[in-house]
C-alpha cells in the first residue's frame, strides 16, 4: 500500500503527516492543565525546529509546582500522544494505536530460540575505562574522582557501590532482562550476558545485528533468547537469517511473543532512530509497555535518559556549579564580556534550589527531545502506580549515532575543555547496567517525594549539571575547540 505502515503520525487537514503538527500539540496538552499559558504558546509556535527548546524547558518547569504537577503533566503528555498517533497495518486500514494490539498480524507467530554462552560467568562488578577494567578499589577510586570532578552524582556512586558490595546481585537469573533494541551501544545486553543472566533480544530482522548479538552471547556464560520465524534452523548463520521482531511495522505480532514468554519481565527501552521515525519507534514502546502493563502487571520497566535535555537538579549541583563560576579566570571573563553576554554564561542563578539545567542540543532536534521526553513521562507514570523503575540518566557517549553528526562529535571533541567527561560506549553500557541491577534488586531506588528527584537520583551526566557554565552558552565554543584538535 503507499505511505507509511505500523505506527504512523496523524494526518492533518491537508493529509500529510506533520511531526511538528504532532509534537506541537502534544507538548501544549501536557502543559495546558498546569501552565495554560505556556500551552497556548506552543500551539501557536511558527518555528517548531528551532523554537521548540523553550517549550521543552517549560514542561519541566511547570512541573516544579508540586509532585502532582510533575504527574499531570506526565499523564497529559502520554494521552495526548497515544489520543493522536496512528496504527497502519500492511493490508489493512487505519485504526487507533491502541487498538493495534486486536488486529490479525497475517503472519505465523513468532518461535523463541535460545542461545546458550559457553563463556565464563562473572560475579565481580569489573568497569572498562581507558584500556583497563576497574574492580575493587580501582573502581572505588575512580568513582570518587567522578564525584568530585562533578562528573556523576554522589547517590551514582553509593549505588555502584552498593552493587558492588553485593556480588550475588549480579546473578539475574531470577530475572528476564528484555532489551528492546538490543543492537544499542547503551544497552545491557553484554554486561547482563558476562553475569549469566537471561536476555529477552528484540532488534530489526537484520543478519548483520544478531551475527554480532550471538558472537557477544557465546562469549559470555549467560543465555539469549531471541524471536525467529517459524522453520528457522539451527546454527548461528540459520539464527542471524531468521531473528528479529519490528516493533515499529509488526507491533502486534511483538506483543504476542513477548506476552508469551515464562515469568516476569524487566521491560527496557534502548531503542533508537534517526529523525521522525525516533519518535514513531518510541511510541511504538510506549503502547507496546501500556498493553504488556496490562496484562502482565509485574512487569518492571528500565530507561535510559539522555543527559542532552532539561532536568531540576539538587541544590548541591548548583553550588557546585557557582563555585566554578566564581574562580573562572580571565580569559573567560573576557570572553564573556567581548559576546556581549551571549557566551558562557552561568548555568544557574545563585542558590536556585532545584536548579533547571538545559543541556537541549539544537542540532538534535524536538523529534529526538519529544521521543525522550515520552520516555521520562512513562516512568513517572508508571512509578506512582507502584511498578519497579528503572531511570538513569547516561552520561554524553561516544556512540555511532552521535558521532555521524559532525557538530556533535566536534562538541564531544571539546567538551573535556569545559570540565565535561564524554565517556566510552563500552564504560557508559557497564555502568548503566549496574545501576539497572542496583534498581532492580532495590525496587527501583529509594522513594522520593517529587519525579525530578527520581530523575536526579544516581544520574551520570558526565558533568553538564554542574559546570560553570550554561551548556548551549559554551557548545560553540567547544565545538571550534573540537575541530581544532580533530585538524592538530
Amino acid at each position: 500500500m503507499d505511505g507509511p505502515t505500523g505506527v504512523v503520525f496523524p494526518a492533518t487537514g491537508d493529509g500529510r503527516r506533520s511531526t511538528t503538527a504532532l509534537g506541537r500539540a502534544v507538548v501544549a496538552d501536557a502543559l495546558r492543565a498546569v501552565d495554560p499559558v505556556g500551552a497556548r504558546s506552543a500551539e501557536h509556535e511558527t518555528d517548531w525546529r528551532h523554537g521548540y527548546l523553550g517549550h521543552f524547558r517549560r514542561l519541566v518547569e511547570a512541573g516544579l509546582l508540586s509532585r502532582e504537577a510533575a504527574l499531570t503533566v506526565a499523564r497529559d503528555g502520554l494521552a495526548g500522544l497515544h489520543t493522536r498517533m496512528r496504527y497502519v497495518p500492511a493490508d489493512g486500514g487505519e485504526v487507533a494505536l491502541d487498538e493495534a494490539f486486536a488486529l490479525p498480524d497475517g503472519e505465523p507467530p513468532l518461535e523463541t530460540a535460545t542461545v546458550t554462552g559457553a563463556g565464563p560467568v562473572e560475579r565481580e562488578l569489573s568497569v572498562p575505562y581507558r584500556g583497563q577494567r576497574l574492580r575493587g578499589d580501582d573502581l572505588r577510586r575512580r568513582l570518587d574522582a567522578w564525584v568530585d570532578a562533578g562528573v556523576i552524582e554522589p547517590s551514582c556512586a553509593e549505588a555502584v557501590l552498593a552493587v558492588q558490595a553485593n556480588p550475588d546481585w549480579l546473578d539475574l537469573r531470577d530475572q528476564r532482562i528484555v532489551v528492546l533494541g538490543a543492537g544499542a551501544e547503551m544497552g545491557p545486553l553484554p554486561s547482563v550476558l558476562r553475569w549469566g543472566g537471561d536476555v529477552v533480544a528484540v532488534d530489526l530482522p537484520r543478519p548483520e545485528i544478531w551475527r554480532r548479538l550471538l558472537r557477544t552471547a557465546h562469549r559470555h556464560g549467560g543465555r539469549l533468547h531471541l524471536p525467529v520465524r517459524p522453520g528457522t534452523g539451527d546454527g548461528d548463520a540459520a539464527l542471524a537469517a531468521g531473528a528479529g521482531a519490528d516493533l515499529l511495522h509488526r507491533l502486534p505480532q511483538a506483543a504476542r511473543w513477548l506476552d508469551g514468554l515464562d515469568g516476569p519481565l524487566v521491560l527496557g527501552n534502548y531503542v533508537y532512530a534517526d529523525g521522525a521515525t525516533n519518535v514513531r519507534v518510541a511510541t511504538a514502546v510506549d503502547a507496546l509497555t501500556v498493553h504488556l502493563g496490562r496484562r502482565r502487571p509485574d512487569t518492571a520497566l528500565a530507561f535510559l535518559a539522555t543527559p542532552t535535555d532539561v532536568y531540576a537538579v539538587p541544590a548541591e549541583a548548583v553550588a557546585h556549579a557557582e563555585r566554578g563560576y566564581a574562580a573562572r579566570g580571565l580569559a573567560r571573563r573576557s570572553l564573556r564580556l567581548l559576546s556581549g553576554g551571549r557566551l558562557l554564561h552561568r548555568n544557574y542563578p545563585p542558590g536556585a534550589d532545584p536548579g533547571v539545567n538545559d543541556s537541549l542540543v539544537p542540532q538534535q532536534g524536538p523529534n529526538y527531545a519529544l521521543a525522550k521526553r515520552l520516555q521520562r513521562w512513562r516512568a513517572a507514570v508508571a512509578r506512582d502506580t507502584g511498578a519497579t523503575v528503572s531511570f538513569t540518566v547516561a552520561p554524553p557517549t561516544r556512540t555511532r549515532s552521535v558521532l555521524r553528526n559532525r557538530a556533535l562529535a566536534a562538541a564531544y571533541a571539546g567538551a573535556h575543555r569545559f570540565g565535561i567527561e564524554v565517556f566510552e560506549p563500552a564504560t557508559s553500557n557497564t555502568l548503566m547496567a549496574a545501576l539497572l541491577v542496583h534498581d532492580l534488586r532495590t525496587g527501583g531506588g529509594p522513594a522520593q517525594d517529587h519525579p525530578w528527584r527520581d530523575e536526579a537520583y544516581a544520574a551520570a551526566h558526565g558533568g553538564l549539571w554542574r559546570v560553570p557554565y550554561a551548556p548551549r552558552s559554551a557548545l560553540g565554543l567547544a565545538v571550534l575547540l573540537g575541530l581544532g584538535g580533530a585538524r592538530a
